[in-house]
């Protein structure tokens, strides 16, 4: 018998169900269940880390209980060791708990050996000597602890690639030779997000420590079926448990109710389907910006570039995007950030993302001070002019009486004659290209239709694709879009920048150009 398999023998020995209609039953594992706890227990090298995400109503937080009593009371426990788990509110953090607490008092012999504490969230076993208790989000409760065993309770929740409480605890296990960290979850709405971050990493199978169990319902290969994300065959891939306790009509009738109302699409996908969506339904789909993921081709630069500058606020990030269509027609993009080093880790605390982690690697570049010095994006927007033949360079006007200073003065132009500005355009092109609804919307279109055409290339630039997960666009009255940043989950900087290199090509212009309608009409004559 493998050790795995004397697992499952315990908990089908020893364990009830603890609630739902078969409550008090002995629990009986799934065979999905069943793969989950062979998969942890019988790996070739000791599991360090077991992600375990598909969607609502599977009885995840079930699994993650009787996972939790095998290491308090059963063959897993190890004298005076300390078991948490963690969720994102106290409620959260409590329903582990709760469940637990439901198959210790159903089961005679185990209320023996366990003592619950309802007040602290605790259970107890005296004999061996371990205790387990739920944490919530406040990271500080974390410090200090040494856990045998971490379940991280719905880490889908989490938005950005970072948490506090559990750094706290994956930080804290080094008394352990081997500690065991359990994450069991939906999956995040954004390939930004922490568990979106940890799935990514375990499919490129890195590590042989780390075990993945990912249900999901797979796109691939049917974009044409705008009806598939609705039928049976997507819902029991996200759903190991539907048409067993999972209620097959239950699950069937969301799927009609979410098909009739767009708006609870999203929802439901990432929810009931257990897709990597957003329910707030950002700008771009992970699936078109994923599609144009190709490495951009330098030979393209040998062509006409077009460029968009968004420059930054005191914490916002500077973006400098440029554009190049080969012969095909195929966009290739380019895009630079530009960040103040001063507090850059405050920031990406606050912000969720990992500005020092990307400035590290290159992708973004720290400038000194507390604030954006325009003189090193500047002085790259001259390096591009003077390497690619730049038709345009949309500018929004917001602080660009402060660049264009920079741009003199890098150029040899005194900041104070009157022919400043139009001595500056004989080296840069820029193009005035606001950020309302009348500049913004053709250049979104125009993004929009690179995007879902499949004519564009990223390159999949992890700083250019958290800003498009965040972009959000907001309608006036006659259907014209623009970014809004009120409504964005995070920075859209770099997605500004690339709309606007779109709109100062004038691609939709030239693609929607002709004759006036008076020209086509001619001179109508009436007669009064």
């Amino acid at each position: 018998m493998t050790r795995g398999e004397r697992n499952i023998e315990w908990i089908e020995t020893h364990l009830l169900i603890p609630e739902g209609k078969d409550v008090g039953k002995p629990f009986v594992l799934r065979p999905f269940q069943r793969e989950i706890i062979l998969g942890i227990y019988d790996n070739v090298v000791p599991t360090r880390y077991a992600i375990i995400t598909m969607a609502k109503k599977n009885a995840k937080t079930t699994l993650a209980g009787t996972i939790l009593l095998l290491h308090l009371c059963g063959p897993e426990s190890t004298q005076n060791s300390q078991l948490y788990s963690t969720g994102q509110s106290r409620e959260q953090a409590a329903v582990i708990y709760a469940l637990a607490a439901k198959m210790v008092r159903a089961s005679q012999e185990i209320r023996a050996v366990v003592a619950c504490r309802e007040s602290a969230k605790e259970l107890v076993c005296p004999e061996r000597g371990t205790v387990y208790k739920a944490l919530a989000a406040d990271a500080h409760t974390a410090h200090g602890k040494s856990p045998k065993l971490a379940i991280h309770d719905e880490l889908g929740q989490v938005r950005g690639p970072r948490s506090d409480l559990f750094d706290a605890i994956e930080t804290a296990d080094m008394a352990h030779e081997d500690p065991l960290s359990i994450i069991i979850s939906t999956q995040a709405p954004t390939d930004g997000d922490l568990l979106s971050i940890l799935i990514d990493d375990a499919l490129k199978k890195n590590d042989p420590a780390t075990v993945l169990f990912l249900w999901t319902a797979d796109d691939t290969g049917h974009e044409e079926d705008k009806d598939w994300a609705f039928s049976e065959v997507a819902m029991r891939q996200a759903n190991p448990a539907y048409g067993d306790f999972l209620s097959a009509a239950s699950m069937q009738a969301k799927a009609k109710r979410a098909k009739r109302m767009p708006a609870l699409e999203a929802t439901f996908r990432n929810y009931n389907l257990n897709q990597r969506i957003d329910p707030t339904s950002p700008l771009i789909s992970r699936a078109v910006w994923a599609a144009c993921a190709g490495e951009p081709d330098l030979a393209a630069r040998s062509r006409t570039v077009y460029a968009g500058l968004d420059l930054s606020a005191r914490n916002d990030l500077t973006a400098l995007a440029y554009i190049a269509e080969d012969e095909e027609k195929v966009w290739h993009v380019w895009v630079e950030f530009f960040a103040p080093s001063v507090g850059v880790v405050e920031r990406s605390r606050n912000d969720r993302a990992p500005y020092d982690v990307w400035a590290a690697e290159g992708l973004i570049t720290l400038t000194p001070g507390a604030s954006v010095d325009y003189e090193i994006p500047a002085a790259r927007l001259l390096d591009l002019c003077g390497e690619c033949d730049v038709g345009a360079v949309a500018f929004d006007r917001w602080r660009m009486d402060v660049f264009k200073k920079e741009l003199a003065r890098l150029i040899g132009i005194d900041t104070s004659a009157e022919d400043m500005a139009e001595r500056i355009l004989e080296v840069v092109p820029l193009r005035p290209h606001g950020q309302g609804f009348r500049d913004m919307a053709p250049a979104i279109d125009a993004l929009e239709g690179a995007l879902l055409n499949g004519n564009l290339r990223h390159g999949g630039n992890p700083v250019l694709t958290w800003c498009a997960a965040n972009a959000r666009a907001v309608r006036d009255p006659a259907g014209n879009r623009k970014l809004d940043k009120s409504r964005a989950t995070g920075r859209i900087d770099g997605i500004q920048a690339l709309a606007m290199a779109f709109g100062g090509s004038g691609m939709l212009i030239e693609a929607t150009a002709g004759p006036s309608v008076y020209q086509e009409r001619g001179i109508v004559e009436i007669d009064l």
